[in-house]
């Protein structure tokens, strides 16, 4: 029998080594396995960043599927109370396309991932291939940031990009809905549009930009003659200092044994998260909270 070649795609390999139900990759320390799981078991990531795909990418995907199969698995974990058994945590374009190419299943590796893990690998995952619109983008960093909790901080170490990258990514979030389709749609650049986020009229200005073509150093000069947004504000540093911020929350934590994150926001408010890890710390936490 042949060595199997580089590159070669699952369903060649299994040509070779005849239909077996799982295969097995040693990824450095860890054993993973590779599984074919059911197209008809497998559901989209709600929390997916990437919302658009192009018909004709996924058409050549499709036709190289249907030639060599699926050469990467997806990934996948477990949900329950849905339509599906699965849901996708990388991968949504591989498993458009197999179904698209005629395919049944498709390789997959499934694994334990919480809700912030699987938003953090899909983001990653798609920010990594500038797979990404800037609103897609703008997006998915605003719900790490609100749905996961996480800090300007946390998005520019997961992200690998500069706080003011990342910040104004999210400020094009702020605009119209009609001027984030612009974006979307290419009529005009992203940074044509965090260039108008602070205008009061932002989509009148967009429609200006589309028809006369303006450059965005044209644009900047015209947003500085207009009103602007009394919504319009920059970001403003925590008041509390990242250090007195973690000796807070190790405080709490030792106090009550259990970990801790303090998330603080404009204006002062803020919340305090507890964690647990089963349903007999959370009546520990309980019992612990309600005697202090």
């Amino acid at each position: 029998m042949a060595k199997f070649g580089l590159g070669r795609g699952l369903d060649d390999l299994e040509k070779e080594i005849g239909d077996v139900p799982n295969m097995s990759i040693l990824t450095g320390a860890e054993r993973v396995v590779v599984r074919k799981i059911p197209l008809s078991q497998i559901g989209a990531n709600p929390n997916q960043p990437r919302k658009t795909f192009s018909d004709d990418e996924l058409s050549d995907l499709a036709a190289s599927i249907r030639e060599k199969g699926v050469i990467t698995p997806i990934l996948l974990r477990s949900v329950a109370g849905k339509p599906y058994m699965y849901e996708i945590v990388a991968g949504e374009r591989r498993f458009r396309a197999s179904k698209l190419a005629g395919k049944t299943d498709i390789p997959a590796i499934i694994k334990t991932i919480t809700n912030e893990n699987a938003m953090e690998i899909a983001l990653i995952e798609n920010v990594q291939r500038e797979n990404l619109n800037p609103i897609e983008e703008a997006n998915a960093y605003k719900n790490l940031m609100e749905q996961c909790h996480y800090e300007l901080a946390d998005v520019v170490r997961l992200i690998g990009k500069s706080e003011s990258y990342i910040r104004n990514s999210i400020r094009l979030t702020e605009l119209p809905a009609s001027v984030q389709k612009m974006v979307q749609d290419g009529d005009i650049s992203a940074s044509h549009a965090r260039t108008i986020v602070v205008a009061d009229d932002p989509e009148k200005l967009a429609h200006e930009i589309k028809d006369k073509k303006l450059s965005v150093a044209a644009t900047d000069k015209l947003v500085h003659t207009t009103k602007r947004s009394a919504k319009s504000r920059t970001y403003v540093s925590h008041t509390i200092d990242s250090k007195t911020l973690k000796s807070m929350e190790q405080g709490i934590s030792t106090a009550i044994g259990a970990p801790v994150k303090i998330i603080e926001k404009r204006g002062g408010a803020g919340q305090i998260v507890l964690s647990f890890a089963s349903r007999n710390e959370l009546h520990e936490l309980v019992k612990k909270l309600i005697q202090k």
